[in-house]
């Protein structure tokens, strides 16, 4: 059977993956609070912060170009924050320059390598799309080491890297690992089952797909009728 991860499918899972580079908006308060450790000089980190928190309004309201204007100049007042090079990354990868987006990362990881904030997910995801999947998978394996904010979506993704590189047992186990997480989560199921069906594992895939339908994916259905008849 042709890998089904190389046809339509591939096209939702990096559409998936996409929207997950913006920063978690519901984490912001947290990440305020971390800003005001990372930031290096407190007189000077404030007018920094300014300019960050200008970038994430902009990038809210999808103002990407705008965005990097002001985490540029965040950076410039402040070279060591890593957030800002992080989220400046995040605004290059939704204008598709994920190569831009990478040295942003790396430069965000180089400053603080340990970090729960998303630069490894992040890169991770940056990776993904310049189809570097081993490099990926290690980046993924790194945000589910650090416990970051993006564990499950780290399980979810690292499972779709595997995929493509035709490890469908290793993507079983994180597509698992992510609906033990969240059981509510289609995505999961489906891949999941997807991955069942390129081993030949026909009933337990479907039956993943079933229950992303019964979660409200549509794509799911359309999977069900090609593949489970």
């Amino acid at each position: 059977m042709e890998n089904i991860y190389s046809m339509k499918f591939a096209e939702h899972i990096k559409t998936a993956n996409n929207s997950l580079t913006t920063i978690n908006l519901r984490n912001m308060k947290t990440i305020l609070i971390l800003l005001l450790l990372a930031f290096s000089v407190v007189a000077k980190s404030q007018t920094a912060i300014d300019y960050f928190l200008k970038g994430n309004s902009k990038q809210i309201v999808e103002d990407y170009r705008g965005a990097i204007i002001d985490y540029n100049k965040a950076i410039e007042l402040d070279p060591k924050g890593s957030f800002a090079y992080n989220n400046r990354g995040n605004a290059k990868a939704k204008l598709k320059d994920y190569r831009g987006a990478l040295e942003d990362y790396n430069k965000a990881i180089e400053i603080d390598p340990n970090s729960k904030n998303s630069a490894y997910f992040a890169r991770g995801n940056a990776k993904f799309f310049l189809e570097d999947y081993r490099g990926a998978i290690i980046d993924f394996s790194k945000a589910i080491e650090l416990n970051s904010l993006n564990s499950l979506d780290a399980y979810y993704n690292r499972g779709n890297a595997k995929s493509f590189l035709k490890d469908f047992r290793g993507a079983i186990e994180d597509f698992s690992k992510a609906i033990l997480i969240n059981s509510k989560d289609g995505r999961a199921y489906i891949c999941r089952g997807l991955a069942k069906i390129n081993l030949g594992q026909k009933d337990g895939g479907c039956l993943d797909l079933s229950k992303a339908g019964e979660l409200g994916s549509k794509e799911a259905y359309e999977f069900i009728q090609n593949y489970c008849q």
